[in-house]
């Protein structure tokens, strides 16, 4: 397959067990790609240099700020960009669709949706909504920006978007504690979010009900999740997500990730919200800036 006209990006902060195979996914089909480490201690920098990734480090202050930067900052010699986390890797027929889309010179899409499949315990879950998740992840870089949040952050692009059939994986590597440890820090900052109702920004993804994938989840998370009682959401959605949506389908793994996704985070999220409003923190503040890994 000949080299295809875009700049893969790639955050990192000690991805060692993650990072060689989002590599060789696309090592020798991309144009470029970057590597923005936040100082690991681990063999992650040397890892990417091996692979001939051009590696960029920077202290992390937030994942939209990271992506932000880069996309400011980054040497690019192309137009399209495509963002990927440290434990994914793009399929064959994903990897022939975008160079198929990126060939065609008539107008289009400045965006793209790319379907992530996820695998976790050994296992692809394929049902509880997680099949194919929509995540807008390529586009052209001067018609994109990530949106100012503290997590579960998006792309947002100005111009029209569509979406590719082939499969995007994601499996984390690191261990069911490091995933633990790292949603820890995300429901700190999920708390905060509630506080944080207003956006410094335009680059803010607005919920639809009637839009994309993630614009629906967007509009149900503000107009209906939100608006819950504390306490009663995350079993509503472990209900929803491994009853409902048969989640209970997808085995061990499933029960599993359910109740630590559906269950323990957002309940954790809402413990530490509470925390929040005791605590008389104002919607304008913002957190110390921290150190974490990149989400998958």
């Amino acid at each position: 397959m000949s080299t295809v006209p875009l700049a893969v990006v790639i955050l990192t902060h000690n991805e060692e067990p993650n990072i060689a195979r989002c590599l060789d996914s696309v090592a020798g089909w991309a144009g470029q790609v970057f590597v923005v480490d936040s100082f690991s201690t681990d063999r992650t920098v040397q890892i990417a240099r091996n692979r001939s990734a051009h590696v960029h480090q920077r202290a992390f202050q937030g994942f939209a700020d990271q992506r932000n930067w880069a996309l400011t900052h980054l040497p690019f010699a192309v137009d399209w960009v495509l963002f990927l986390d440290a434990d994914e890797w793009l399929s064959e027929p994903l990897k022939r669709e975008i160079a198929d889309r990126l060939a065609l010179e008539r107008p289009g899409p400045v965006g793209y949706y790319l379907s992530r499949r996820h695998r976790f315990m050994g296992r692809w879950l394929r049902y509880g909504g997680l099949d194919r998740t929509q995540l807008l992840r390529l586009f052209r870089r001067e018609r994109g920006r990530c949106e100012s949040r503290l997590v579960d952050e998006h792309f947002v692009v100005d111009g029209p978007t569509a979406a590719l059939r082939g499969d995007l994986f994601t499996e984390d590597r690191k261990g069911i504690g490091a995933w633990i440890d790292r949603h820890n820090r995300y429901a700190r900052l999920e708390a905060r979010e509630l506080l944080r109702q207003r956006q410094v920004d335009g680059t803010r993804m607005r919920g639809r009900l009637w839009g994309s994938q993630p614009e629906r989840k967007r509009w149900i998370r503000e107009r209906l999740w939100n608006r819950l009682p504390l306490f009663t959401r995350p079993v509503l959605l472990f209900v929803y997500r491994y009853v409902l949506r048969g989640g209970f389908l997808d085995g061990s793994a499933g029960l599993v990730y359910h109740l630590l996704e559906s269950f323990w985070y957002r309940l954790l999220i809402d413990l530490n919200y509470r925390e929040l409003l005791r605590a008389g923190e104002s919607e304008s503040e913002v957190p110390e800036p921290i150190r974490a890994e990149v989400r998958q």
